[in-house]
């Protein structure tokens, strides 16, 4: 009898192997090599209907090019991430940690696109009875929204052939399941599977589809990284069980801008958009507190006044400690090297700790010349001026370097009642045309040192 032959593959990106190894080959992840069900043929191609005829090929003069008409989610906040609005045909995922908000945030979607669209909802995680009990709570339950409690994928898409809604949320794509698939719900192959299943079938019936996404514990999509490629935006929500705060992320979007960032409240009743995000970042006593600065920074296509915190202590142990929330650890370490290389401020010594206000992630570089004024205030114990806000991005050579739509940030800082800025000399308007704000380039990071 012949020996049964086995299949394995990696929980990280889902690449196959005839044996089990120790480190996958294709995204060098250690020990993410599990046993498999046989493969089966893509779901994609079953549901295409491939019959062994070639595809039509046309020109691209050829392909009539149509507006696409976008549909507003209710929220500005989301239409914003999404670059205007939902796309027709598309396929949305919506990741985050368990109880952030992501199911209660696509109810109320659902709720107001129901008004004037028709729109299902699929649970795969709860029963009709809880999804009722929630939009009761949520003061959505008023509403012509269709509810389903499927886990197969045939039977979901069997059902909206049936009923044609434009808009359909599926929570989570880690319960979803494909019959002819022998492996569990949430496994490497039903994930990948029933996602280009999904995929295919609203290219096809023009149908949008949002996913609910779960994440493991280092932040990404549970499943195989093939996943995010699949589809056509990643967004991800954060933030702290602690903090009523939600903030919405695009790290993928093909209709739209990326790093687009949305801000949310979560309430009793609810996500709440926030429409002046700028003042929920800022301390209402920062006059009294050294080592803390404004920063300007870019998101998507806006600017946004975040406070950040420096806390500079003398250390005991061997090795001082850097501990850095929000901003990026190697980029602290590069900056307090050129501190005391080209301003003479030695911090070997010192424990550094520093924190962006609101649980904010900062990605851009623009950070830089706040972050050494907060460590400097913080290490002299002088506090800077209330009024101040900085921006500015350091090179190792010690000089500022210009950072992108300098002018839109000091309009910003200026509608915000803040009365002076430093900034690189080469972000300084060639005529001062921001009234109230007082501006003072340099060129150095000891000029900017030198300013108080």
């Amino acid at each position: 009898m012949a020996k049964e032959k086995q299949y394995f593959s990696c929980s990280h990106c889902g690449a196959s192997f005839s044996k089990w190894i120790g480190r996958c080959s294709d995204c060098g992840e250690w020990n993410s090599i599990t046993e498999t069900a046989p493969p089966v043929p893509s779901a994609a191609n079953r549901f295409s209907g491939y019959t062994g005829m070639p595809a039509d090929i046309h020109t691209i003069g050829d392909v009539k090019i149509e507006n696409s008409i976008r549909l507003s989610t209710g929220f500005a906040e989301f239409d914003r991430v999404l670059g205007g609005g939902l796309v027709q045909g598309t396929v949305v995922l919506i990741g985050g940690d368990p109880g952030v908000g992501k199911s209660t945030a696509l109810l109320q979607v659902c709720f107001k696109l129901s008004g004037s669209t028709k729109t299902l909802y699929v649970t795969g995680e709860e029963s009709l009875q809880q999804i009722a009990l929630r939009a009761k709570r949520l003061g959505v339950s008023d509403g012509k929204l269709l509810l389903m409690a499927e886990t197969q994928i045939e039977s979901i898409c069997a059902a909206v052939t049936k009923e044609q809604p434009k808009v359909v949320v599926i929570d989570s794509i880690q319960t979803m399941q494909i019959a002819e698939i022998q492996s569990a719900p949430g496994s490497v192959t039903q994930v990948r599977e029933s996602a280009s299943f999904l995929t295919r079938f609203a290219k096809q019936t023009n149908t949008t589809i949002l996913l609910v996404g779960h994440v493991t514990k280092s932040g990404d999509i549970a499943g195989p990284r093939v996943l995010e490629h699949i589809i056509d935006v990643v967004c991800y929500i954060e933030g702290s069980r602690d903090s009523r705060y939600r903030i919405m992320r695009a790290v993928k979007n093909r209709h739209g801008a990326v790093n687009e960032l949305g801000v949310f409240a979560m309430t009793d009743t609810g996500m709440k958009e926030i429409k002046n995000p700028s003042a929920i970042f800022l301390s209402q006593s920062r006059h009294t507190m050294s080592g803390s600065v404004v920063m300007v920074i870019w998101e998507g296509s806006r600017p946004l006044l975040v406070e950040i915190q420096a806390l500079v202590d003398e250390s005991y142990a061997e090795n001082p400690r850097r501990v850095s929330i929000g901003l990026e650890q190697n980029r602290l370490s590069m900056l307090l090297a050129v501190l005391h290389r080209h301003g003479n401020v030695a911090t070997y010594k010192k424990d550094i700790f520093i924190n962006v206000v609101g649980g904010v992630r900062v990605m851009e570089t623009s950070a830089d010349l706040a972050l050494i004024l907060a460590i400097h205030s913080s290490l002299a114990d002088r506090p800077l001026p209330e009024d101040l806000v900085v921006f500015g991005e350091i090179g190792l050579a010690g000089e500022l370097r210009p950072v992108p739509n300098g002018q839109e940030r000091l309009r910003e800082a200026a509608k915000h009642g803040f009365k002076k800025a430093i900034v690189p000399k080469a972000n300084v308007p060639q005529k001062n045309n921001i009234k109230g704000l007082e501006i003072t380039g340099v060129t150095r990071l000891r000029e900017a040192l030198d300013a108080f």
